[in-house]
């Protein structure tokens, strides 16, 4: 018995514009811009560590191919550009379906920011357009956020999206040095979105 696979998703409506700011694909010029990947501060919260120059040339490699997901583990990336200079990043990662012959109904958002542009409500901004287009384009019946707890402004910016802290798994993340910290689940259901 043959099985169905789910069809390919349509592309998403790239570039998006919000009052302030502009969602576009990643380019390799970008990679200048993108430096914020090889502060400590930055990388404190995320799941890597700061990139040295190979690393960094990598990365941005890879994020000018996340372009149009639509299998789980699939990822979009998105430059954020205020006043024609990329300020951040986010992104929106396929997870789980149903089963083979739907499309993924579950999605990871996440999101990075050049420090000198903190504090300016660019990364809400910038977080409601993705969950706006997670909800308008893809078939997502829920949206979730993995945190480092002690990444207070990150926990904050998953508030303001309207998201709810629904789990904190002690030691349930692996960290460069060997050590193991915790996992903050934040959750965001369809029709609790405002998009």
């Amino acid at each position: 018995m043959n099985e169905v696979a789910a069809p390919r998703l349509a592309p998403p409506p790239v570039p998006i514009g919000t009052e302030r700011l502009t969602l576009r694909h990643i380019v390799t010029d970008d990679l200048e811009a993108l430096r914020y990947y090889q502060d400590p501060e930055v990388c404190r919260y995320l799941p890597f560590p700061p990139a040295d120059d190979a690393g960094l040339a990598d990365r941005v490699a890879k994020m000018t191919t996340r372009l149009a997901p639509s299998e789980p583990d699939e990822v979009l990336a998105l430059a954020v550009v205020h006043d024609e200079v990329m300020i951040g990043d986010v992104m929106l990662r396929l997870r789980t379906r149903t089963d083979p012959r739907t499309p993924p109904s579950v999605a990871e958002i996440g999101w990075a920011f050049a420090p000198s542009y903190a504090g300016r409500g660019f990364a809400t901004e910038a977080a409601t357009a993705l969950v706006g287009l997670a909800f308008g384009h893809y078939p997502l019946h829920r949206l979730v956020a993995h945190l480092d707890p002690r990444n207070e402004r990150s926990a904050a910016l998953c508030e303001r999206l309207g998201m709810t802290r629904e789990a904190h798994l002690r030691r349930d993340w692996p960290e460069a040095d060997g050590t193991w910290t915790d996992d903050v689940i934040y959750g965001l259901l369809r029709e609790e979105s405002h998009g």
